[in-house]
C-alpha cells in the first residue's frame, strides 16, 4: 500500500544534517509498517526494536546514554549488524521507555551518522515533552489515516489521483461520475490502513466495518488503560457523544448534550487526552479571521471530529447502503460525514490546522477557517449540490481580504466572490484561489 509520506522519509534520509526522526500519529495509522517498509526499500538492513514488549532493551536503555553500548545492545537484540548510513534503527513504541526518547538527543549530538527513526503513541510522546524530550535534536513527521488521494492509489485509481493533482478543471469535472462513487466508498471504508487492506482483499465493505469496530474498541481500551476511573468515565462519555454532536445542525461541542447538568471542567481533561492521543481533532472557534489565526482562537468553543471518516460512520452505525448506495448519504446525518471528511483532509492532505467561525449572536457560521501561506480561507461545506451559502457570502463581504471556497458535489466553477471546488478534488489547494 502506497503512503505518500514515504517521499518525505526519503528526503529525511538524504538530508546532510539529518537528526533522529520521530514519526507521530494515532494508533493504527500504520507507523510501524511504514518505517519497516522505508527501511526495507531505502537501507541495506533494518534493526527493529519494539520497546513495549521488550523489557531487556528497556533495561539497557535505562542504563544511560552511552551510544556505542546502546548500538551494541541493538545489534545483539536484533541480530542485525548496525552500520552508519546502511542501517535504519527503528525504536517502536518509544513512549514505553522515556530514556529511549531522551537518547535521541545523544544520537544527534554524538553519533549523527546513524539513521534512527522512532515511532510511538502520540499521547505518550506528548506527555514526555518538557521532561527529557529531545527539543531541537529531532526531526518530526506526522502520519495520518490514508487521505482520499492515497485511497484512490490503493484501489487502483492512481490515474485519478494524478488527475486531481494536475488541476485541469475541465477534466476533473468530466470525470465526476467516476470520482463521486469512489468518494462515497471512501466515506464508508475510511483511511485506517487495516480497514483499507481488508477491503481490498475481497472487495467487501463488511470486512472494513469489522476492522473499524475493533479499532474503536481498542481506542476505548486505551482510554481505560491510561486514565483514572473517574477520568475514564468522562472521557468515554465525551468520546461516545461525538456522532450525536456532529449530527446536530450546530456541530459545536456542548457539554449539556452529553448529560443533563454536565460541567465543562469534568470533561476537559478527557477531551484533552482524546486530542493528544490523536484520535480526535479539536477545531476551535475563531473570533476574527486575522493572520495568524491561532491568537484569535477561543478555547471555550470548539467542535470535535474523529481521526477518520470511516470510524465516524462505524460509531454512528451507518450501513453501507446509506453511505455507498446513492445520494442518501448526502441527506442523512446532516452532512456530518462530509464535514468529517473535509476536516481530516485539511489536516492530512493539506497540512492545515482547521478552525471555524460563528457570529456572537449565532446568526451565521463558517464551517472551517484555515490559514495558508499568505491567505486565510473561509470554507463552506455542502454535502449536496445545493450551492446556496448565505453565511459565506456575508462573511466575504465583511472580510474581503479572505479567500472564500465552497466544497460540494458540484463541478468546479469560479464566481466573483467564491470558488466551488468538488469535494473529491479539495486536496489540490491550487483550485482554491
Amino acid at each position: 500500500m502506497e503512503r505518500f509520506l514515504m517521499d518525505e522519509l526519503v528526503a529525511w534520509k538524504d538530508r546532510p544534517r539529518r537528526k533522529p526522526l520521530i514519526l507521530n500519529g494515532a494508533r493504527q495509522v500504520g507507523k510501524t509498517w511504514l518505517l519497516k517498509e522505508f527501511g526495507r526499500t531505502q537501507f541495506e538492513n533494518v534493526a527493529y526494536v519494539n520497546l513495549d514488549d521488550n523489557p531487556r532493551m528497556r533495561e539497557q536503555l535505562e542504563l544511560g546514554y552511552d551510544i556505542p553500548r546502546i548500538v551494541s545492545a541493538i545489534q545483539f537484540e536484533t541480530g542485525e549488524v548496525v552500520s552508519e548510513g546502511g542501517t535504519l534503527i527503528v525504536l517502536d513504541e518509544i513512549q514505553a521507555c522515556p530514556k529511549a526518547l531522551t537518547s535521541l538527543k545523544y544520537f544527534c549530538e554524538d553519533a549523527s551518522g546513524y539513521a534512527v527513526a522512532a515511532a510511538g503513541s502520540l499521547l505518550g510522546i506528548t506527555v514526555h515533552e518538557g521532561s527529557g524530550y529531545p527539543v531541537g535534536k529531532v526531526n518530526t513527521l506526522d502520519l495520518h489515516p490514508l487521505s482520499f488521494r492515497e485511497f484512490l492509489a490503493a484501489t487502483g485509481n492512481r490515474t485519478l489521483c494524478d488527475l486531481i493533482d494536475t488541476g485541469d478543471t475541465s477534466l476533473i469535472n468530466g470525470f465526476s461520475s467516476k470520482l463521486v462513487p469512489l468518494l462515497r466508498q471512501y466515506y464508508y471504508v475510511g483511511g485506517m490502513p487495516e480497514a483499507v487492506s481488508v477491503f481490498l482483499e475481497r472487495g467487501l465493505l463488511e470486512d472494513a466495518r469489522e476492522v473499524q469496530l475493533e479499532i474503536l474498541r481498542g481506542y476505548e481500551r486505551d482510554i481505560s488503560k491510561h486514565l483514572s476511573r473517574a477520568e475514564t468515565e468522562y472521557a468515554l462519555a465525551a468520546w461516545r457523544s461525538i456522532p450525536s454532536h456532529l449530527g446536530r445542525e450546530n456541530k459545536k461541542f456542548v457539554f449539556s448534550h452529553i448529560a443533563q447538568g454536565a460541567r465543562a471542567r469534568n470533561y476537559r481533561a478527557g477531551i484533552t487526552w482524546l486530542t493528544q492521543a490523536g484520535i480526535t481533532t479539536l477545531v476551535r472557534r475563531i473570533s476574527k479571521p486575522g493572520i495568524p489565526l491561532a491568537p484569535y482562537a477561543d478555547d471555550a468553543a470548539f467542535k470535535l471530529f474523529l481521526v477518520d471518516v470511516g470510524l465516524l460512520g462505524a460509531m454512528a452505525g451507518l450501513d453501507k447502503e446509506t453511505v455507498v448506495g446513492g445520494s442518501e448519504i448526502f441527506e442523512e446525518f446532516k452532512g456530518s460525514l462530509t464535514e468529517q471528511y473535509i476536516c481530516q483532509q485539511l489536516v492530512s492532505d493539506c497540512g492545515l490546522t482547521p478552525y471555524y467561525w460563528s457570529a456572537e449572536n449565532s446568526s451565521g457560521e463558517i464551517d472551517f477557517l484555515a490559514q495558508g501561506a499568505n491567505s486565510v480561507y473561509a470554507i463552506e461545506v455542502k454535502a449536496e449540490e445545493n450551492l446556496r451559502a448565505k453565511s459565506l457570502r456575508a462573511f466575504k463581504e465583511s472580510h474581503p481580504e479572505i479567500k472564500s471556497v465552497r466544497f460540494s458535489l458540484s463541478g468546479y466553477r469560479e464566481q466573483d466572490w467564491v470558488r466551488n471546488v468538488p469535494l473529491y478534488a479539495m486536496s489540490n489547494m491550487g483550485l482554491w484561489g
